[in-house]
C-alpha cells in the first residue's frame, strides 16, 4: 500500500472536511428547497471514502454506489461545482440537471452512480468488473452499497457469480446501523453483515470504518488480490450516519445521545488528533485549511446559484428516436 505519510493526513483532513462542508451546504439549500426531492447525505461516513481513495489506482479503477453518493465523484477527481449544480437541477451538472441528487454519474473518472433502486448496483458492479476481465484491464471495481440493501436478492447472485469467475470486484456495505429507520439487528437473525460472503467462500471480514487507516489496508488488500486474479473480497464497513436516512427522516428511531456517542469517534477528528500529536500542521495552517475548505463551498453554491436551468428542449435531446421504428402505424 501507498506509505500514509505526513501529507495524507493533511488532505484527508481537507478532503473530508470538505466532503462534510459541502454536503451541510446541501442541508442547508434543501431547506431552501433549492434542491429538491430526496436528499442522503454522507455526514460521518467520509472514512470510508477517504481511505479507499488512498487505495485505488483513480487512473483506472471504478467506483459505484447507491444513492447517497455525492462526495465519491468528488473524491475520484470530478469538479465539486459541477456536482452541485446537478442536485441544483442546472445544465451545468455532471448529468445536466437530469439526475439530481440520487443519480450522480462521471463517466469520465469512472464513477458509475449513484441508483435509486436499492441493490441495483451490486450486479452492476459485478458486470463492470467482468468487462474488465473480458478485456484484459487489471482494474478493480469498489461496489458499494448500504446494510438494507445486503438483504436483496441480486446480492446473492452477484456474489456466486463473481466468486465462479473470479471478478476483480471489491463488494463494501457501509454498514451505518440502519436500514433507512430499521436498525441491523431488526432485519436478520444475524448482525455480522461480512459473514453473508462466507456461503460463496470468498474473502470477507469487518472493518472499523470510522478510521481511515484501517479502511486503506483493508481495502489495498483485497484490490492486490483481484489485481492477481483471485477474485472478490467481501468488506462490512461499520460506519454511523449523523444525520438521518434522508433530509425527510425525523429519526425517531433513535436517540440524540447514541448520534453524539459515536461522534466521539468521528473520523475528522480523528485524523485532526492525529495532525495535532504529531505536529504535522501549526494552529495557523489548520485554520488556513478550514478558511480554504469554506471558501471552495462557498465557490461551489454561487457557481450552481448562478448556472442557469436546463430548456425545455433539452428532454426531448436526451431521447434516442428510432426513425425506421417498425409498431407505429
Amino acid at each position: 500500500m501507498k506509505k500514509i505519510t505526513k501529507q495524507t493526513y493533511l488532505d484527508w483532513y481537507k478532503d473530508m472536511l470538505f466532503w462534510r462542508k459541502f454536503e451541510d451546504k446541501l442541508a442547508s439549500v434543501y431547506i431552501q428547497q433549492k434542491v429538491r426531492g430526496f436528499l442522503h447525505l454522507y455526514n460521518g461516513q467520509e472514512a470510508i471514502l477517504a481511505g479507499a481513495l488512498h487505495a485505488m489506482d483513480l487512473s483506472k479503477d471504478k467506483m459505484i454506489t447507491a444513492y447517497r453518493n455525492h462526495v465519491q465523484p468528488i473524491g475520484m477527481g470530478e469538479d465539486p461545482k459541477k456536482v452541485m449544480a446537478e442536485l441544483y437541477g442546472k445544465v451545468t451538472g455532471t448529468s445536466k440537471g437530469m439526475g439530481g441528487s440520487m443519480h450522480i454519474f462521471s463517466k469520465e473518472f469512472r464513477f458509475y452512480g449513484g441508483h435509486g433502486i436499492v441493490g441495483g448496483q451490486i450486479p452492476l458492479g459485478a458486470g463492470l468488473a467482468f468487462a474488465d476481465k473480458y478485456k484484459g484491464s487489471d482494474a478493480v471495481t469498489l461496489t458499494c452499497f448500504g446494510d438494507g440493501a445486503a438483504r436483496q436478492g441480486s446480492l446473492h447472485e452477484a456474489f456466486n457469480m463473481a466468486m465462479l469467475w473470479k471478478l476483480p470486484v471489491i463488494f463494501i456495505v457501509e454498514n451505518n446501523g440502519y436500514a433507512m429507520g430499521t436498525s441491523v439487528d431488526r432485519t436478520a437473525n444475524h448482525t455480522d453483515i461480512w459473514k453473508l460472503g462466507l456461503g460463496y467462500e470468498m474473502p470477507c471480514g469487518p472493518v472499523d470504518a470510522m478510521n481511515p487507516i484501517k479502511v486503506a489496508e483493508a481495502v489495498d488488500e483485497a484490490i492486490q488480490r483481484a489485481r492477481r486474479g483471485d477474485g472478490p473480497t467481501f468488506l462490512e464497513m461499520k460506519t454511523y450516519r449523523y444525520r438521518g436516512h434522508s433530509m425527510s427522516d425525523a429519526q425517531h428511531y433513535r436517540t440524540k445521545d447514541e448520534v453524539e456517542e459515536y461522534k466521539k469517534i468521528d473520523p475528522i477528528t480523528q485524523v485532526l488528533d492525529v495532525i495535532k500529536e504529531k505536529n504535522y500542521a501549526t494552529e495557523e495552517e489548520i485554520d488556513a485549511i478550514n478558511k480554504e475548505v469554506k471558501r471552495m463551498v462557498r465557490e461551489c453554491e454561487k457557481f450552481a446559484e448562478d448556472s442557469p436551468y436546463p430548456e425545455p428542449q433539452q428532454l426531448y435531446d436526451m431521447v434516442y428516436e428510432q426513425k425506421d421504428y417498425p409498431f407505429i402505424s
